[in-house]
Parts: C-alpha cells; sequence; structure tokens
C-alpha cells in the first residue's frame, strides 16, 4: 500500500522499538546509525494523567518500558509544545529542521492534537522531508485523520475526532493488551466500522512504516487492518 502525498517518513510504534525488527527498521528510515542520528522527544501527551510529571521525565531519562530515548542517540533535546507559542518561532523551527528524528511519546491523544496544532507544529511537519517522525502509543494515533476514542469506558462508542492527517489511515495502539481494553480486535474493528480510511490496530511489538509513501508492517507480534468503510459519523 503506498500513502498518497507522502513527505515525511514515519514509524508509528505501540509501545517504542521493543524487538530486533523495530530496531532495523528506524535505522534503515534515519539512513544511519543511530549513533550519528539527531533526535528531539516530545512528551507533552502525557502531562494529562496524574503520573504525567513523572512519566515525562522517566520517557526522556529512557527508563520507562517504552524503548526510544535510551537508543544512543548523538545528541536528544526536548521539544515541549506547550511552550513554543512563547518562544520566537525562527527559533524552534530551526532546530526541528536540523534534527533527524522526532520522537513522540504516548499520552492523551485529544491533549496532543490540541498542542501539535497550537504550537504551530502541526503546521510544520508536511515541510520536513529530512525528518523521520516516531512515534508511541498517542504519538502515533496524532497522525492519522481521524482517531476514535472512548474515554476510559471500552464498552460506550468511540468517539470520532479529527487527527493531523499525516497518514491516511487510523490505528489503534496496543491491541488486544490486558491493561488496554479498549483496543480489543472487536474494538478495532468496531472503529473501523465508522471511519472512512483503513484502520489498523497493533500491538506492542508491532509498528507502521510509511517510507517514501510505501506503508509496511514491522512486526514480531499480532496485529489487524480493516478496510475503510465510509460512513457519516460527525468529527468534533
Amino acid at each position: 500500500m503506498h500513502l498518497k502525498g507522502a513527505i515525511m517518513n514515519f514509524l508509528l510504534t505501540s509501545a517504542g522499538i521493543k524487538n530486533p525488527s523495530l530496531h532495523a527498521a528506524l535505522v534503515d528510515l534515519l539512513g544511519k546509525p543511530i549513533a550519528e542520528a539527531h533526535a528531539l522527544c516530545i512528551p507533552t501527551a502525557i502531562y494529562p494523567f496524574s503520573v504525567g510529571p513523572s512519566m515525562a521525565y522517566r520517557f526522556i531519562s529512557g527508563t520507562t518500558a517504552n524503548p526510544m530515548c535510551e537508543l544512543g542517540w548523538k545528541s536528544l533535546g526536548v521539544l515541549e509544545l506547550t511552550a513554543l507559542p512563547s518562544i520566537d518561532k525562527e527559533i524552534w523551527t530551526t532546530a526541528v529542521q536540523e534534527t533527524d528524528a522526532l520522537l513522540v511519546f504516548g499520552g492523551d491523544v485529544v491533549y496532543l492534537t490540541r498542542w501539535m496544532r497550537e504550537s504551530g507544529l502541526a503546521e510544520l511537519l508536511p515541510s520536513l522531508r529530512d525528518t523521520l517522525y516516531v512515534g508511541i502509543s498517542a504519538g502515533s494515533m496524532v497522525t492519522a485523520p481521524v482517531f476514535g476514542e472512548t474515554y476510559d469506558d471500552p464498552t460506550t462508542p468511540f468517539v470520532i475526532q479529527t487527527g493531523l492527517g499525516l497518514v491516511d489511515f487510523a490505528l489503534l495502539p496496543h491491541l488486544d493488551h490486558e491493561h488496554h481494553p479498549e483496543s480489543t480486535t472487536a474494538n478495532v474493528e468496531r472503529m473501523a466500522a465508522e471511519v472512512s480510511v483503513p484502520t489498523y490496530g497493533i500491538d506492542d511489538q508491532t509498528a507502521i512504516q510509511v517510507k517514501d509513501g510505501r506503508i509496511d508492517v514491522i512486526s514480531e507480534g499480532q496485529w489487524q487492518c480493516f478496510p475503510s468503510k465510509p460512513t457519516s459519523t460527525a468529527m468534533r
């Protein structure tokens, strides 16, 4: 499958670089060893949770169960989206344009979508031809044209909201994970029936790779893809 009009490359993970296949895909997409690559990490999505401050620190310091910042980058910086509106745009856009990879942590996808837009990063992303976008969980979901949210009650209908539209498919991470009842295979299929793009469910050993517009699933685990089913579902 190919992505129409793709510019950036993407590695959209459920839980980080958890296995050798995902590590190899990351190196391939970077086009260089990780030790020669510069990265900026984005912890913003985790803040709405009570553990947000500590998890943000753990992500940046590489001590979560989601391998990303600790992979041995040549340099690693922090891009805090909530701070960007108060900073000279030329300063932070230059830093983003000069980095090899953006590492986008998970958390609250609605909050992340808001700050991607309000910070100005969403507007900049399509122009970053030489930057790799690497997402974890919500950091992956936000790239889609739409995403589904059950607000911690997997028995309720999905609320379909508008994402950034950087890719032309939707995804739910943590497929069939015991701690993520909203991401059962049945729920992925249910969400797919409500959106007009293909929907992937990926487990924590899986990522969706977009390289030069080509979409591939990189996996040492389980995943599902359900075709698009156009509906009139309203987005808010």
